[in-house]
């Protein structure tokens, strides 16, 4: 039998004997297996392939074909989804050219045809209207089979007649009742309820060819049944008259064509960067956890080892006993992880789809789940890399006389210092670089942040020694706890390591998320009073059809306080939006910064929340009332209106400052007369309402089913984005930092049991024997809380700095000075409450029996 074979079957049975610890490592080892190997699976699972899909796209037909926009030569991918036009060499100025089902057919030389079309409209459903999709098509055709799959009733036979999906069944729409579709509510029946397999959360309606789509121009679709299958070569002769094919034979090739895939699905370095980063950060955090709990094993099996090392056992071999249970437990972590992530993801799946992800089958990306594994085994061998060291030095005659001290690690060095030391400074001096030199991206700091991480274990070591030196001045029961982390401070600086790193990930990413929300409160710019709402069209529209939304939203809410305001056209009819220029450092000749209001004196009362008589003057005097004082170009403010084309016309208008209606707003009133004499035409086009909706979406569909060109924006402040990541990380941090802290305190309580026995026998009380075991585990969580938080402060003002880049508000530089702000109940939570959590449970659960025992000299 193999050293190896002995060594495994040893480590079984250990493994066996303790369940509890065994169970630990498991769950420590196996955790991060399942999160990933799920994650992997699981968007995998929800990512549908050309293949995959290839029903749902085609049917049974050979292949569907589709009319771009543009009408010109197109570049396409193997399965028609992304697509991009070649350069026509003046091309442009071409009339699209028009195509139907006969000259289609007649440009294939043959087969069969039938349409689709595919497109959003509004349905009116018991809240209100919803926007759906609607393919419209003859599903019973034989060609289309498999396109939609029927689970009740039957497909569209009359142009009354609907068939929905699931989704929208659910909304309380049940088979033979009426929907009212689009905003001139066409009554149609629901005769069938059919799902598409690969999008489960879509809300669809399906319906014959013009029900109710009748604007002809839009785009359009067919299924091709053709004489023979369409190979990659009369893909490209479609495209050259701007057809995008979806060939059956193309995707089902065994190869892909050359040339035809136009996106890059390769990840990018900083893809990459971000998953080393991770990788190192779950298998240091999984070592640093699972490392005390092997040393627990160690300490249990000390005197087994001390037997086997008496009967002529190397070190190597002690070595590699204890490493078999890291490769034994990481095996059964892996062998349990793996089919737990696999089936979590495939039952996760169709409920993600429901929320409107894609939905394909189950499909395994073995090579990653396969490396995750590999992670799982070697997080397993590295965790117990250390105790087997232990292992081989430990000294078998003191072992079995039963003096338990370990001379490796009672001469241990306090850690590496110097190399701590080092790579906290190259660290640090990284994070400081990644600050200037970013541009806003937090991966170069994240990156700097691991070595500040591995610094900082490295130095563990020496700052449990630094903080033994308390001591003496501590009360006896937590005298002799302090003295035992010290003495064994390999086993606490492990412990502590993992509190540690816990700790500086939560609040660094606390710090880091409320610093970016007290900047961006701080630098918003409101151009509406908060709780108002502006109602425009983003598209000319006359003068009957805005009567007949202003009407509607009138008779929606009475009462609410409303104001017209007006936009402008050019001289070509088209809507323009005039801006005022701001001049600051990046754009010395003037920035196009936010949009001008356009209104009179009702318009100006309302951005003002109150009637001021000096303004409104100014106003109807051809003045701009401005809400900022820096917009002011000495008395004037500069407009400037671009219209399509890019023709700029950029004008000067006298200007006065005015307070608005919240301290901080800004924007600017000008009177359509002034853009009037300006050659510009203004046309009531605006209305801005003292209304919050409940539900802007909701909302804005109720208008776009009265006239789609509608559109509206609700000023709701810079509110409260409280990022879920956030509590998260902290309750992450706190179950990290207290599991490792137990199992150094079950460490600690396993080499303290003779001592504690000692002192219940010369008559302390039990709650003394409590207490000592307390104020272990209060000073490993707090050592490495005191240190986490350090280091995550520096990390999080660092993320602050370069996230506040990415901030800006309205005519706000981007360089204004960040808001730091520390959160400050989860960061006493994890650095004062983690500490006397795992104090108190430790304590608590902490046995008071002693039993004598007899000592050999």
């Amino acid at each position: 039998m193999s050293a190896l074979t002995a060594a495994l079957r040893v480590s079984r049975r250990d493994s066996r004997r303790f369940k509890g610890r065994s169970a630990l490592i498991v769950v420590m080892i196996g955790l991060p297996v399942l999160v990933f190997a799920a994650l992997f699976t699981g968007y995998r699972t929800l990512e549908v392939s050309p293949l995959e899909g290839l029903t749902t796209r085609l049917g049974a037909a050979d292949a569907r074909i589709s009319v771009t926009a543009s009408g010109h030569p197109i570049k396409q991918d193997v399965a028609g989804d992304a697509w991009t036009v070649v350069d026509g060499r003046g091309e442009d100025d071409r009339e699209p050219r028009r195509w139907t089902a006969e000259t289609l057919r007649d440009f294939l030389g043959g087969g069969r045809l039938i349409s689709l079309r595919s497109s959003e409209v509004e349905a009116r459903l018991a809240g209100g209207y919803e926007r759906v999709r609607l393919l419209e098509g003859d599903l019973r055709d034989p060609i289309a089979r498999g396109l939609r799959r029927l689970t009740q009733g039957r497909f569209a036979a009359t142009q009354d007649e609907i068939a929905i999906t699931p989704p929208l069944a659910d909304t309380g729409v049940r088979m033979g009742d009426t929907l009212k579709v689009t905003r001139w509510d066409r009554a149609r029946k629901v005769v069938g309820i059919a799902e598409n397999p690969n999008e489960p959360g879509d809300m669809e309606m399906i319906a014959l060819p013009g029900s109710i789509l009748k604007d002809q121009t839009l785009s359009t679709s067919w299924l091709a049944d053709t004489t023979a299958p369409l190979q990659w070569d009369d893909v490209r002769r479609l495209n050259a008259v701007g057809l995008r094919v979806s060939s059956r034979a193309v995707i089902e090739a065994p190869e892909p064509p050359r040339a035809s895939v136009l996106r890059d699905d390769r990840l990018t370095s900083d893809t990459l960067l971000w998953i080393a980063t991770i990788v190192i950060l779950v298998v240091m955090e999984t070592v640093l956890l699972a490392g005390p709990a092997f040393a627990v094993g160690l300490r249990r099996r000390r005197r087994e080892l001390a037997m086997i090392a008496a009967q002529g056992a190397s070190a190597a071999q002690l070595k590699m006993i204890v490493l078999a249970d890291g490769l034994v437990l990481g095996g059964v972590a892996v062998l349990l992880g793996v089919p737990l992530a696999i089936g979590g993801a495939w039952l996760a799946a169709p409920f993600v789809a429901r929320w409107g992800a894609p939905l394909g089958p189950l499909d395994v990306p073995w090579g990653q789940v396969l490396g995750v594994a590999a992670l799982g085994l070697v997080s397993g061998l590295v965790a117990a890399v250390v105790p087997a060291v232990q292992a081989a030095r430990q000294s078998p005659a003191q072992v079995l006389a039963g003096r338990e001290g370990e001379v490796g690690e009672i001469r241990a060095r306090g850690g590496r210092p110097v190399l701590g030391l080092v790579l906290v400074l190259l660290g640090l001096g990284a994070t400081a670089a990644g600050v200037f030199l970013s541009r806003g991206d937090t991966l170069p700091i994240v990156m700097a942040s691991v070595l500040v991480v591995l610094g900082l274990v490295a130095l563990m070591p020496w700052l449990v020694r630094f903080l033994g030196r308390l001591a003496p001045r501590l009360p006896l029961p937590a005298r002799l706890s302090v003295r035992d982390a010290v003495r064994h401070r390999v086993r606490t600086a492990s412990a502590a390591a993992a509190v540690m790193a816990a700790t500086m990930a939560a609040v660094a990413m606390g710090v880091g998320v409320a610093s970016a929300q007290a900047t961006r409160v701080e630098r918003y710019r409101p151009h509406l009073p908060v709780g108002s709402t502006v109602v425009t069209a983003f598209d000319p529209i006359d003068d009957a059809a805005w009567a007949r939304v202003r009407d509607a939203v009138r008779k929606r809410l009475p009462g609410v306080d409303m104001v017209a305001g007006q936009r402008i056209r050019d001289a070509k009819g088209q809507d323009v939006t005039p801006a005022f220029v701001t001049f600051r450092h990046e754009c010395p000749d003037g920035c196009g910064s936010g949009q001008i209001m356009i209104g009179d004196a009702r318009l100006l009362a309302f951005l003002q929340g109150r009637r001021d008589d000096a303004a409104a003057a100014a106003l109807a005097q051809g003045k701009a009332v401005v809400f900022d004082r820096d917009l002011l170009r000495g008395d004037t403010l500069v407009v400037d209106v671009t219209s399509e084309g890019e023709d700029r016309h950029r004008f000067r208008v006298p200007a006065v400052a005015a307070q608005g209606a919240d301290r901080k707003q800004v924007g600017a009133v000008v009177s359509p007369a002034v853009f009037t004499r300006e050659g510009f035409k203004a046309a009531e086009q605006e209305l801005y309402l003292s209304y919050r909706p409940a539900d802007r979406d909701r909302f804005e569909r109720d208008l776009n089913a009265i006239d789609s060109r509608m559109t509206t924006m609700t000023e709701i402040g810079p509110g409260d984005e409280d990022d879920a990541m956030v509590p998260v990380a902290f309750g992450l941090a706190l179950v990290l930092g207290l599991g490792g802290t137990l199992a150094a305190t079950g460490l600690a309580a396993a080499d303290m049991r003779r001592d504690l026995d000692t002192l219940s026998a010369v008559g302390a009380a039990r709650r003394t024997r409590r207490l000592v075991v307390a104020a272990q585990a209060g000073f490993v969580a707090g050592a490495g809380a005191l240190v986490g938080l350090a280091g995550g402060l520096s990390t999080g003002v660092a993320l602050t700095f370069s996230m506040a880049r990415t901030i800006s508000f309205g005519d706000t530089s981007s360089v204004e000075p960040a808001v730091l702000d520390v959160p400050g109940l989860p960061v006493a939570a994890i650095v004062l409450g983690l500490p006397l959590l795992a104090a108190l449970v430790a304590g608590v659960f902490t046995r008071t029996r002693w039993t004598p025992a007899r000592r050999l000299a």
